[in-house]
């Protein structure tokens, strides 16, 4: 869908709803949609809000909410068409559900609140051990409990080898799945988050770092009169955003210490600006010293990377107007904006905005330096 241009052509959006596997809802409930809010957001859970018109003796009022249609953990995919061209933006569950009533005529609703599939991983807390298992073979061994909801893993190995010994270690897992996932992910500068699609009832759950190579979107322009395809832009600098963590570890035979020496985060966050930030803050990394050494670099490493974006910038488009639908956790380049801000960013987030004749989407971008790479984005 994304390379599909949309110029002025119809937008259609499908509903299916099930208690896991799901099926297109009746014609009333796709009628009765008010709106659909979706926010997707690099290393985070996604979320989404439903808004439906209830008329007093609709299907709605009169039979599905009753028999818990829209009851929490239903499960709900939104599909977006575009030129005939599907493309999966929400695979979630429902966790809420508020009715507003109004002696107004039409102006009764029905309004469904849920998040991805991810919820599934934080509704249980579980006591675990991964003997002689790396981080990434733990996140595969977690990841294949919920093969029944559709899920395929795809796990990149961490990029400092930590080699599981067991007479030395055993790694445990206390909480639920998705806060030991995550704390995985940011040990090793990684980032977790399912992608719905690409087929309805299918999705991927991404374990590894952010995806800041390959193909670049097509171009957010701005102040570029006729050729703007963007509303609005703005842009921040936050100079105290990087840091530059401290660590030391310790030689278990002399109980010497040393300071470990400044990672290169290019592996993990290649260079999308010509001026990189400088680090003004220095963080000192606790416990370290008593980590092997690949797990207190791997945590050297993870700081330093994930503090490195210092720029953002913010901004709002309409779908037709841009004629592309911007994807999130992905390259975009910026043209309009001047030399210090131009360039490639990396799509931290995107909040889709449908109703009935808009398409509206909300997003933010990151990179770690100013002025752009290369002199050219792409159109």
């Amino acid at each position: 869908m994304a390379d599909e241009p949309i110029g002025s052509g119809p937008v259609y959006l499908n509903l299916q709803m099930g208690p896991k596997l799901t099926r297109p809802v009746p014609a009333e409930v796709t009628e009765a949609l008010l709106s659909a809010q979706i926010t997707m957001t690099a290393g985070e859970r996604s979320g989404f809000q439903l808004a439906f018109d209830l008329t007093k003796r609709g299907l709605i009022t009169q039979r599905l909410l009753p028999e818990g249609f829209f009851d929490p953990k239903t499960r709900v995919i939104v599909t977006t068409s575009v030129k005939g061209t599907p493309t999966v933006i929400l695979d979630g569950l429902i966790v809420r559900q508020e009715v507003g009533a109004s002696n107004l005529p039409g102006q009764t609703t029905l309004t469904v609140t849920g998040e991805d599939l991810t919820l599934l991983m934080d509704l249980e807390e579980r006591t675990d051990r991964y003997p002689n298992l790396a981080p990434a073979q733990r996140v595969d061994r977690i990841l294949r409990r919920y093969a029944d909801y559709g899920i395929d893993p795809r796990i990149i190995r961490e990029q400092i080898h930590q080699p599981p010994r067991e007479q030395l270690r055993v790694d445990y897992q206390t909480g639920t799945d998705l806060q030991y996932l995550n704390e995985l992910a940011r040990a090793n500068g990684y980032t977790f988050y399912l992608d719905p699609g690409p087929r309805p009832g299918r999705s991927t759950a991404f374990w590894g770092p952010e995806r800041r190579l390959g193909q670049r979107q097509h171009a957010l322009n701005v102040n570029m009169d006729n050729n703007s395809t963007v509303d609005q832009l703005t842009f921040s600098y936050d100079g105290t955003a990087r840091e530059e963590p401290q660590a030391r570890v310790q030689d278990p035979r002399t109980r010497d210490t040393r300071l470990l020496a400044q990672p290169d985060i290019s592996p993990l966050r290649p260079p999308l600006g010509r001026r990189a930030s400088p680090a003004l803050k220095r963080k000192t990394l606790s416990g370290t010293a008593k980590k092997e050494l690949g797990q207190a670099e791997a945590e050297t490493l993870a700081r330093a990377a994930t503090s490195a974006d210092a720029i953002s910038g913010s901004g709002s488009l309409d779908v037709n107007r841009h004629g592309y639908v911007l994807r999130p956790r992905e390259l975009v380049g910026v043209r309009g904006s001047g030399v210090t801000y131009d360039g490639d960013y990396y799509v931290k987030s995107v909040t889709h905005n449908l109703r009935p004749g808009s398409y509206q989407q909300n997003f933010t971008l990151s990179r770690e330096g100013l002025i752009a790479r290369s002199t050219t984005v792409r159109p």
